[in-house]
């Protein structure tokens, strides 16, 4: 299981908790199998293309290090600043349409890019938040996003195109969760096998 990630029985993490050490899971494997596969066919094209490659890497880096490190800064500390049980008790298992609802919320409105939400979501996720819930913030935030709405779309595509695509986004999460969630529960029990 990679970072993040949990069992049914495995909610906390935490200072009392204790670590496991990281093995190689599937998107580890997945992930370094792909490089590698680049990297020979970057290698067969011309020598120098996997130094460029590494080299474009660093720019990359160089570009979003600091929001990547605030993200993961920002998942620690809202890790030991808001207690599992609020999480629980608004997101968990048992807060059923309640916690789609809220979840639906949150993702409507929480602001970052991706280095900073998804170590946030990695951190309620191993907190104890319902798959469902999960679920329909992600795809909340992914699908509607009232800044860039603001500041690309509008002006660039106009507002009717822009309200044609944001009134289905924004109303698409909460069904993607109920049915995410009912799909969790159906992998978890091994209905994927």
């Amino acid at each position: 299981m990679g970072v993040g990630s949990r069992r049914d029985g495995d909610r906390g993490v935490g200072p009392d908790v204790k670590r496991k050490k990281r093995r190689l899971d599937a998107t580890l494997i997945i992930l370094l199998g792909l490089v590698v596969v680049a990297l020979v066919v970057a290698f067969l094209r011309d020598a120098a293309l996997p130094l460029r490659g590494l080299e474009a890497s660093g720019r990359l880096l160089r570009g979003v290090w600091l929001e990547l490190a605030l993200g993961f800064v920002l998942a620690g500390l809202f890790d030991v600043l808001v207690p599992r049980e609020s999480l629980v008790r608004w997101l968990g298992e048992d807060t059923g349409s309640r916690g789609i609802l809220v979840a639906w919320a949150v993702g409507l409105l929480i602001p970052g890019g991706p280095y900073v939400f998804f170590p946030v979501v990695a951190s309620l996720w191993a907190k104890g938040v319902s798959a469902g819930a999960l679920i329909t913030l992600i795809t909340a935030k992914t699908l509607v996003s009232p800044i860039r709405m603001l500041t690309y779309e509008a002006p660039l595509i106009g507002w009717p195109l822009t309200w044609a695509r944001f009134i289905p986004a924004a109303l698409l999460p909460p069904i993607v969760g109920v049915v995410g969630q009912w799909l969790f529960r159906w992998f978890s029990a091994g209905g994927a096998r």
